[in-house]
């Protein structure tokens, strides 16, 4: 089943919903609003970010967290980085008067806008600013008050669920449907930053989808867009991938971002796979007809023949073009007999033969 992301509807039978993440990857309201620029001219349908409170949120300030940086593109050279969470969450912290204007920025350009959310008014904050969407964190899959104070609003729940088991999945979509909310999204969001090819687990959206009737996300968490592909290839319906300014930006997340001229790229490939997925069936047109008789072959005569010999009885060979009698035609004609003489090397049509009948 398809649901109901603002104007556009998601699921099975309609073009990819791609979302530009620009939640980790922003440092403030100013670098925000560039990265929010910047999805709209790539064409992008929606743009996320993480409305937080670090001083709520968490309560170890110490509490270490590690990630990989890119300290040479050139190289691809990594180097791991280990900070508290609480600074790296203060960097992309903002208020609500930040937010009123983020969003007012991207309904100025058209695009989308919604986020991952942690606290009950974070929630009503989403609802003021008239979100088509809320995104549940891998990390709360199992916080079902906040689930469904989610569910409540009506709007599209898209759920995370990284480091939930299937159970667990199936729990706290329960929890949505039970609050009368069918507008739900499954994300397949990988761990790690970056993810190891070997926590991917693509086939698992195949899972998800025979599962659940509702549209199957992946968030990426890998450099590039192979696995972007494939996740379409096996039946993603939303794509989300994070963008950045700068690959090199010391910071979480940053160094499986597209940077600024990769962006609109990525969704032309995007695109062009979902054109090249073609249909179920073979449908060839009257051009592919026309074009194809030229390297298909048809009947031509290797001695020639004289009014009245059977066509069984005269040696050919089948050689393109395929404008005439054409080979799955020839043994159906064995008994027909010319009408006409006619020299070797000829192209044989069906007004050479008459039947054996007449």
């Amino acid at each position: 089943m398809a649901v109901h992301f603002g104007k556009r509807k998601v699921g099975d039978g309609e073009p990819c919903f791609i979302t530009y993440e620009a939640g980790p990857t922003h440092d403030g309201l100013v670098s925000a609003k560039r990265l929010v620029k910047l999805a709209s001219e790539a064409g992008a349908d929606a743009v996320k970010f993480q409305i937080l409170d670090p001083d709520r949120l968490v309560a170890d300030k110490k509490l270490l967290f590690s990630y990989e940086v890119l300290v040479d593109k050139a190289t691809g050279r990594l180097e791991t980085v280990e900070e508290p969470l609480y600074d790296i969450l203060c960097r992309r912290s903002m208020g609500h008067v930040e937010w009123r204007e983020l969003k007012a920025y991207c309904d100025e350009l058209g695009l989308a806008f919604f986020a991952t959310v942690g606290f009950d008014d974070e929630i009503a904050l989403l609802e003021s600013l008239h979100c088509d969407s809320i995104k549940i964190a891998s990390a709360d899959v199992n916080h079902f008050p906040l689930i469904r104070k989610a569910a409540r609003t009506g709007m599209c729940i898209q759920l995370d669920t990284g480091n939930a088991s299937l159970g667990e999945v199936e729990q706290a979509v329960d929890v949505i449907r039970s609050e009368g909310n069918e507008n739900i999204i499954i994300h397949q969001c990988p761990s790690g930053y970056p993810a190891r090819l070997e926590s991917i687990n693509l086939n698992i959206i195949k899972t998800l989808k025979q599962m659940f009737p509702y549209p199957v996300a992946f968030s990426d968490h890998t450099p590039g867009w192979e696995m972007d592909v494939a996740a379409l290839a096996v039946g993603a319906n939303l794509l989300e991938k994070t963008i950045t300014e700068d690959r090199c930006t010391r910071s979480v997340e940053h160094v499986f971002s597209l940077e600024p001229q990769d962006m609109r790229q990525f969704i032309q490939t995007i695109r062009d796979v979902e054109t090249a997925f073609g249909g179920n069936r073979r449908i060839l047109h009257a051009e592919e007809l026309a074009k194809r008789k030229r390297i298909r072959r048809s009947v031509h005569l290797n001695q020639p023949v004289q009014a009245g010999q059977k066509l069984a009885d005269v040696a050919v060979e089948f050689r393109r073009p395929g404008f005439g009698i054409t080979p799955d035609q020839y043994e159906g004609l064995l008994q027909c007999t010319f009408n006409q003489a006619l020299p070797v090397g000829t192209l044989l049509a069906p007004e050479h033969l008459r039947s054996s009948e007449g």
